[in-house]
């Protein structure tokens, strides 16, 4: 079987400077390099640079794949807006992981599996970099699916308890939907899963919104929009996270009895 791996990279909060693309390029000469953007896959050979160091200095967001079973989804998140201690809640070995450098966490999802046919899988980073947006905007069902992958996986130990359970497991986005089939998670799993995830409450009004920004002191609000004007990148979804940190729109779903890694798998086995 050829080799084939595929690397893909995407600036989102800005773009890269001349010298930037000039250091990238000095990687390869082969690779589309824009700036907003890395791609280039390899049938021979191998990648140059170093995916971490790149997602530290210039990238959001980064998926490779490789025709022996390799996914991985890196993204890159400002570390007030996600605390790393949130995603260690759901850390699994070699699944889910998070660190944290220059004031950022970096998110890395992974699958392997050798036994998939790899020509049947047509994966792309623009059907998962929404993911990043959710994660923004205080949505943790991504980070729940990586830590239900590492069930399936059998790297969190069968009697684990499963952390918190976000609302809207029954309601997956388009890019949560893509994350379950990257991490090649089995549907009976997320469908139990789900029995205790209570559903998304509705868009917040307008109404609910005016009287929010109505209530914000004068100085945060000037600040706020003088960013904004600035095109600071993290200004938006920084306001847009307040709101829904201040409303709770994301809402977490009840536990009475939480339940093990081990109860999960008996369950989606049983529901085959």
């Amino acid at each position: 079987m050829s080799e084939y791996q595929y690397y893909e990279f995407q600036a989102i909060d800005r773009a890269l400077t001349t010298k930037e693309i000039a250091i990238l390029r000095s990687c390869s000469t082969r690779a589309t390099i824009t700036p907003t953007s890395f791609v280039n896959h390899y049938e021979y050979g191998s990648f140059k640079g170093d995916e971490d160091e790149w997602m530290d200095r210039y990238f959001d967001a980064f998926m490779y794949t490789a025709n022996w079973g390799t996914n991985v989804l890196k993204l890159r998140l400002p570390a007030e807006q996600l605390p790393l201690s949130e995603v260690q809640a759901y850390a699994a070995d070699n699944v889910l992981d998070a660190r944290k450098k220059r004031g950022n966490v970096i998110v890395t999802f992974a699958s392997d599996d050798e036994t998939v046919d790899s020509n049947e899988e047509q994966s792309s980073l623009s059907s998962l970099v929404s993911i990043r947006h959710e994660l923004l905007r205080g949505d943790r069902r991504a980070l729940y699916l990586g830590w239900l992958a590492g069930v399936q996986n059998e790297v969190v130990d069968e009697d684990e308890l499963e952390p918190e359970v976000p609302a809207g497991l029954r309601q997956l986005s388009a890019t949560l939907a893509a994350l379950v089939e990257f991490l090649r998670i089995d549907e009976s799993l997320v469908a139990v899963a789900s029995r205790k995830s209570a559903p998304l409450p509705p868009a917040p009004s307008r109404r609910a919104v005016t009287k929010w920004v109505k209530q914000l002191p004068a100085p945060t609000k000037d600040a706020l929009l003088a960013r904004i004007v600035n095109d600071d990148p993290a200004a938006a979804s920084e306001v847009r996270q307040k709101f829904h940190s201040d409303q709770r729109p994301i809402a977490r779903s009840a536990q009475r009895k939480p339940r093990t890694a081990g109860m999960l798998l008996e369950a989606a086995h049983g529901s085959r």
